[in-house]
């Protein structure tokens, strides 16, 4: 099972490809003001980098301010639920990682408590995907999966972090529990940054990441990567083993983000973002600062957002569901 098995370094050529000679589409009148681009998250993380460098890009293409707002708070569902109310007009966007998703059954919540994940949006633009990596401490002495699991199952307590419970990363480590038959002990922090900051002081023995924040790591020696979530080595560091080599052939799990605006906003509107997206992820520079993120282009139609969308809902969902993963 594979939610994530693109080609990576095609995907900027693909985007290309699919939206050559279809130009940008029209939207009478908008921008009249300045639009409001929502993160659900905190500022500082890798979700709100990549949403800035969009909305300047936006704003350049538009000759109209976008402005990045954070509204953080209960795994994304407090400033995911703001989007969904708004006002359907174009002037409020959602940026958001691929938590939006599953974040509802996480913690429990009814749409009529939150959002509908499913229904309550209108998709514009899958933007970019990033492989998840598993790293640890030097001190723990591992060097690959197997060493990990090893010391689990030989009683050793191991303790894996992540940017908190749900996440991507906390399926895909859990995923592996089950799986390896071991009990790795979840320690969820308040987004990346924190998590890889104590897996280097080694307050934590590993953790499941994002690629950006912690390739800088490895060449001084300070975390040892072990597996990449991929079904495919990821071009940005090609010498990390994913986990179907390391012998767990199911167990893909990556990140994504896209933008959403509020059901009901017009189709021609939905148009002219996603076709100002997919220009603004074809230029080098774009392409290039996604990579300081660990995160590659993708890009396509908000059709295409819609179904990845359903799919995780579908899969991820259900192994979320199938594993009790709940907030913490």
């Amino acid at each position: 099972m594979n939610l994530y098995r693109r080609q990576m370094f095609a995907a900027a050529m693909a985007i290309t490809t699919c939206c050559a000679g279809l130009g940008v589409a029209q939207a009478a009148g908008y921008p009249a003001k300045p639009i409001t681009v929502i993160v659900s998250y905190p500022p500082g993380g890798d979700t709100d980098a990549i949403a800035r460098l969009f909305a300047e890009k936006l704003g350049e293409r538009l000759k109209q301010s976008v402005v990045v707002e954070n509204k953080g708070g209960a795994g994304g569902t407090v400033g995911n639920g703001y989007v969904g109310r708004a006002a359907p007009d174009g002037y409020t966007l959602l940026f958001t990682p691929n938590p939006f998703t599953t974040a509802p059954m996480v913690l429990g919540l009814p749409p009529a408590q939150s959002y509908d994940v499913l229904n309550g949006f209108e998709s514009i633009n899958q933007t970019a995907v990033q492989p998840l990596v598993l790293v640890a401490n030097p001190k723990t002495g591992f060097k690959t999966v197997k060493d990990m699991i090893d010391a689990a199952k030989a009683g050793k307590t191991v303790s894996y972090a992540t940017p908190g419970a749900g996440s991507p990363m906390h399926v895909i480590a859990e995923w592996l529990n089950r799986e390896a038959k071991v009990s790795i002990q979840h320690v969820p922090y308040r987004g990346v940054g924190p998590s890889v900051t104590d897996v280097v002081a080694g307050h934590v023995d590993t953790a499941w990441v994002t690629l950006g924040p912690v390739t800088q790591y490895f060449a001084t020696g300070r975390l040892v990567p072990l597996a990449i979530g991929d079904a495919r080595r990821s071009p940005l560091a090609p010498n990390i083993p994913t986990l179907v080599e390391s012998g767990y052939k199911d167990i893909v799990v990556g990140a994504w983000n896209g933008f959403f605006a509020p059901k009901g906003t017009p189709a021609d509107i939905v148009k002219l973002l996603n076709g100002h997206l997919n220009e603004i992820l074809k230029q080098p520079d774009v392409v290039q600062k996604l990579a300081t993120y660990g995160a590659f282009p993708h890009g396509g139609e908000p059709a295409e957002l819609s179904r990845t969308n359903a799919r995780e809902y579908e899969v991820v969902g259900g192994i979320i569901k199938s594993l009790g993963i709940k907030a913490q």
